[in-house]
């Protein structure tokens, strides 16, 4: 009798970031800022790109893509958060908590997956530039865009269903800021073999991407180290070093997660983790994939109707 299953179940608490009343003013104020910044930073980089015809290549494509899945990622978790912290209320509904995770999930897993397409675009432009306009030709992109597309919603989908099977009598309490798997399956009191099974195998998947980075950019940097001018050089190698900062940021805290035995996991842990990959990274790839890149900067003055007397530069670095 005691046994709560999933059908009686009409609502979590989430936690969230601190439980301290004293501490709830500056969440706010912190996430609401970077949120803002978040989202206005990745929709400047998708209008940019959208209205300047010299940014319609295959590069700024994915890069648009990136932005939008981004922007998507953050708002997915952190408006009901800052919600809960405004009412002063830590629920959220059984549908709502699975449907948040299910857009967690997808927006999470595009972003891992057009990362790895961004970097297989930028080797063969680099490396196999000859070959560019019929490996990264406009179809090539929509059927690689579409595939990510496809690949996340299906994996995704599976961790709800498979979710929406368990029953739930651990307590109604996630020790998080948002529904996530591994918070979810705690409270679970059916066999959620399955549901491990699933989960290390869609993360050890999730990783194939971070595989191919690694790959792109070992090719790409032995290109590099070719090229006879020593600013090109040194130029490329610090946006690579910073691109690569990024790509680890935001791999190495959600494959800490996720891959990680959930029985193990420290939910304190695993919120500072989730802020990395969930508001940190998202806030940092405008900036680091577009702004600090000649032809975004000056997408951007023409956006804002600013005049730009410099000529786009044609170094090779220019294209990271």
């Amino acid at each position: 009798m005691d046994r709560i299953n999933q059908s009686s179940v009409t609502e979590f608490l989430l936690l969230g970031l601190s439980e301290s009343p004293e501490q709830q003013p500056l969440l706010f104020g912190i996430f609401l800022g970077m949120y803002l910044v978040t989202v206005l930073a990745n929709l400047l980089i998708i209008l940019a790109i959208g209205v300047d015809p010299c940014l319609h290549t295959p590069m700024y494509f994915f890069l648009a893509n990136l932005s939008f899945a981004d922007a998507c990622f953050s708002s997915i978790t952190i408006p009901k958060m800052l919600t809960n912290i405004q009412t002063h209320s830590q629920t959220i509904s059984y549908g709502e908590c699975l449907a948040q995770m299910q857009f967690f999930m997808t927006f999470g897993a595009l972003d891992d997956f057009l990362l790895g397409v961004m970097a297989y675009d930028r080797y063969v432009a680099i490396c196999k530039p000859l070959h560019y306009s019929t490996l990264m030709s406009p179809l090539v992109c929509v059927l690689l865009l579409i595939a990510c597309w496809v690949l996340t919603i299906l994996m995704a989908l599976l961790h709800t269903l498979l979710m929406a099977r368990l029953s739930f009598c651990a307590g109604n309490t996630i020790h998080h800021f948002f529904c996530d798997v591994v918070p979810l399956l705690q409270l679970s009191c059916s066999d959620t073999s399955t549901n491990q099974v699933a989960l290390f195998t869609v993360a050890s998947i999730l990783t194939g991407p971070l595989f191919l980075i690694i790959l792109s950019y070992a090719h790409i940097i032995s290109t590099i180290l070719r090229v006879p001018s020593a600013s090109g050089r040194q130029k490329a190698f610090s946006t690579c070093g910073s691109h690569l900062t990024v790509v680890f940021l935001f791999y190495g805290t959600a494959v800490g997660v996720y891959l990680c035995p959930y029985s193990s996991h420290s939910g304190v842990k695993d919120r500072v983790a989730a802020i990395f990959y969930t508001v940190v990274t998202p806030i940092l790839n405008p900036f680091i994939y577009s702004l600090r890149n000649n032809d975004m900067k000056t997408a951007m003055r023409r956006l804002f109707g600013i005049h730009n007397s410099f000529p786009r530069d044609s170094n090779i670095a220019s294209i990271f």
